[in-house]
């Protein structure tokens, strides 16, 4: 048996009619760029999301490079967010001329931990960034408390969250501003690359639309210097079918991560992630701890199944950061989890059969 970790063929198999009818009318109507089925999209995943606007662009790291300019971070200031993220959150940040400055994380939920985010605020902190990592959202009201006291913005990075939701509250409804990647692995992902910002803040949402799409509403009427970042039709339509299937791709994606924690109860040196009973964590990804991770990696790889690693360094390791952002001893937490975190293949289209023959290998191992 091959396991991936993502099987998107299956995905489309499954939706292959809607798919390939979407398409079609997006080309018979030549509405490449912008256009109805980029609003259509942006209008439901507004309401998806529960705030007042969606602005569909290129990409995730295009997004929220776009909401922090549009809340006026730039050169000179700092913002915070997570040590154990992906490069396009710091990169996202470095883009507006201001620094990124790491913080270490929660060893249970491995997002930012808020107890330890003022320690890491200076006179030049203008705003908080949370990564709601592997589709669990961050302690947002210890995150909100901190940037309430001390005056900052708040984006969340939901890039691997779409649908999940705290007490009723979804990821994306909580900062001042949130973005989306629709990378093709994602929960809700695209052909290709796309992203959104989302947010409820109306003249953010003016002026990211206009900023977006060369710095202006109408064709030649450029208010100011932007960059070129849209969603395309194709994407969009897309998104608009896959959006009508994604709370029951979240549910498949629930009940996959409990089966994997009922069959690894017992197996001696794995921690299986937890999920607090309000917090519906959608499980982007399906992430233990293992004290023997490589060694247990190669096991799975030689019985064909396809694991990861999300992320093998912290952002504070790599050489585009570590310069500044101090050493491991600054991020204790997120430096031990780094050598025992192993992704294990998950996704909507997996069978029982398939998640039994995971766990038979961690097990032989």
């Amino acid at each position: 048996m091959r396991i991936p970790m993502v099987d998107l063929h299956a995905q489309y198999l499954d939706i292959r009619e809607d798919i390939d009818a979407a398409i079609a009318e997006v080309i018979a109507g030549s509405a490449f760029i912008k256009g109805p089925f980029v609003e259509r999209f942006e209008a439901s995943f507004a309401s998806f999301v529960g705030v007042g606007s969606c602005i569909g662009v290129g990409n995730g790291t295009d997004a929220l490079f776009i909401a922090l300019k549009g809340l006026g971070i730039g050169p000179g200031d700092e913002v915070i967010t997570a040590v154990n993220t992906f490069v396009a959150t710091p990169e996202s940040i470095s883009l507006t001329g201001a620094r990124p400055v790491f913080c270490d994380v929660d060893p249970v939920t491995m997002t930012i931990d808020p107890d330890l985010i003022e320690e890491r605020l200076t006179d030049r902190t203008r705003a908080i960034v949370p990564v709601h990592l592997y589709g669990r959202v961050a302690a947002m009201d210890r995150v909100l408390a901190v940037a309430r006291n001390h005056g900052l913005k708040v984006v969340e990075d939901a890039a691997q969250a779409h649908g999940a939701r705290v007490n009723g509250t979804a990821a994306g409804a909580f900062g001042d501003a949130s973005t989306f990647s629709f990378y093709p692995g994602k929960n809700l992902g695209a052909y290709g690359d796309a992203g959104a910002i989302v947010t409820s803040d109306d003249d953010l949402a003016v002026w990211a639309r206009k900023f977006a799409n060369h710095g202006r509403s109408t064709k030649y009427a450029h208010e100011f210097e932007g960059i070129n970042s849209r969603l395309d039709g194709l994407q969009a339509a897309v998104l608009s079918v896959k959006l009508r299937h994604l709370e029951h791709w979240c549910e498949l994606r629930r009940e996959h991560a409990r089966a994997y924690s009922r069959l690894l109860q017992g197996v001696e040196g794995v921690v299986c992630p937890k999920s607090p009973e309000d917090d519906e964590h959608v499980f982007h990804l399906y992430v233990i701890r293992a004290q023997r991770r490589d060694a247990l990696r190669d096991h799975l790889a030689s019985m064909g199944i396809a694991t990861g690693i999300h992320y093998p360094q912290t952002m504070a390791e790599l050489p585009a950061y570590r310069q500044d952002a101090g050493g491991p001893e600054v991020y204790p937490v997120a430096t031990g989890l780094r050598s025992e975190i192993l992704s294990l293949p998950l996704y909507p289209e997996m069978t029982i059969e398939q998640i039994e023959y995971v766990v038979a290998g961690i097990r032989e191992y």
